[in-house]
């Protein structure tokens, strides 16, 4: 009862907090979002050429709200499908999940900058709980037209949907480590080639000006990010292979990180290349937590969840006080 309580007030208070902080530069891309709102609340036109889903409720909200309460509405999309995924999953059990998913490195930047890929990826976790496959592929298939790159990890759910080879998969992410050190450039440039990368996905994987984006950018082959992944890589074997814990869903969103996580591997070197990895990432805290809130693996188990708690955090504390 406590826990569940302790859950509500977490995503009251963190909904509170993000869902009304000042529109500011500080927060990267939400100024963006908030100048074209501007331009729709002055009468431009709908701008067919985004995302079609996404620009429609920010036309709605420009032509019948104010900023604040579109900026709150998208703090609301972003943070309780998380809240509400989680609850399905692990029931009494939830706060450890929702928590553990709030202090990942990525949760704040997504909540305040990368907007519309933070909604797009909460509404996969909560999508991929649902019991109706006519609910679940409704959704993954709508949020596409939120943010496109989400249609990479929506095709490699659909893969592993039908193809349950986490060994092979395993692999595929130790091999994609060698390969990305030897032919970083040309697969960077393959990947272009492909089609999948609208223009500003291009300008990631050029190279950026930085004294136009006004930021210093730490490139090259990220051995601090790779470490990062490599939690979510050891918390698959461990408990699939050594552990033996036999979960469908668990199974499904382990693959899914370990695919997506090997994709970003070979562009680690692109600028902004969080942003690649965080489309793994944003599942990282489930791949972690999840079978020590389904099954007894511990003696003393929730002292074991307490530290993986806090040593999980530590990456946070880290990536976003020390290192940034």
């Amino acid at each position: 009862m406590m826990k569940n309580f302790l859950g509500f007030i977490l995503l009251f208070v963190i909904l509170l907090f993000i869902g009304f902080r000042p529109i500011n530069f500080r927060f990267g891309d939400m100024v963006i979002y908030n100048i074209e709102f501007e331009k729709y609340v002055n009468g431009a036109a709908f701008d067919t050429k985004k995302e079609f889903l996404f620009e429609s409720f920010k036309y709605f909200f420009a032509k019948n709200f104010s900023a604040t309460s579109f900026f709150f509405v998208c703090a609301f999309l972003y943070i309780t499908p998380l809240y509400f995924a989680t609850k399905k999953l692990f029931v009494d059990y939830s706060f450890y999940a929702f928590f553990l998913l709030v202090i990942s490195f990525s949760f704040w930047a997504y909540a305040t900058n990368g907007i519309r890929n933070g909604i797009a990826t909460s509404l996969f976790i909560f999508a991929i709980t649902r019991d109706s496959k006519i609910i679940k592929w409704s959704i993954l298939l709508a949020i596409i037209f939120i943010h496109k790159s989400i249609l990479i990890t929506v095709i490699i759910y659909l893969l592993v949907s039908k193809f349950n080879y986490t060994k092979a998969y395993l692999l595929l992410w130790f091999i994609c480590i060698p390969l990305s050190l030897v032919l970083g450039s040309f697969l960077e440039q393959f990947f272009l080639g492909l089609g999948f990368a609208d223009e500003k996905l291009k300008v990631y994987l050029e190279g950026v000006d930085q004294v136009q984006e006004g930021v210093t950018l730490v490139v090259g082959f990220r051995w601090d990010f790779l470490l990062y992944s490599a939690i979510g890589v050891f918390a698959s074997w461990y408990f699939i292979f050594i552990k033996k814990f036999e979960d469908k869903t668990y199974s499904l969103i382990c693959n899914t990180y370990l695919i997506s996580n090997a994709l970003w591997i070979l562009v680690i070197r692109v600028s902004y290349s969080n942003r690649f990895a965080y489309m793994s990432w944003f599942i990282l805290a489930l791949v972690i937590i999840y079978p020590l809130l389904k099954s007894k693996i511990f003696e003393n188990q929730h002292k074991v969840i307490g530290l993986i708690t806090l040593f999980y955090f530590s990456f946070t504390y880290l990536f976003d006080f020390i290192l940034n």
